[in-house]
């Protein structure tokens, strides 16, 4: 007996902290949604990723500028950072 009400309790305690906790979520998503679209916050997020483009570019160009070897900017336009010919001495 004492097993079938405290599983009756714990399957109505589920369904109400289930709805409960679903009500919140979409609150919370409808709130988040909300400020995501107003564009004040848009633009602000805009600038905010120029401004972090532009200081990852910087920081590339001063590390790649103290790598021992470095002269400049080396690599290609691949994207991928590697130089276009890699030139190491022969084992031979």
């Amino acid at each position: 007996m004492y097993r079938v009400m405290f599983c009756a309790g714990l399957a109505v305690g589920y369904v109400l902290g289930s709805r409960a906790g679903r009500e919140r979520y979409e609150q919370i998503k409808r709130m988040a949604q909300r400020v995501t679209d107003n564009p004040s916050v848009q633009e602000a997020a805009g600038l905010v990723g120029a401004q972090v483009s532009r200081v990852t570019t910087m920081a590339k160009e001063q590390v790649a500028s103290h790598l021992p070897g470095s002269h400049g900017s080396q690599h290609d336009e691949s994207g991928t950072g590697w130089p276009d010919e890699v030139k190491t001495a022969s084992p031979y």
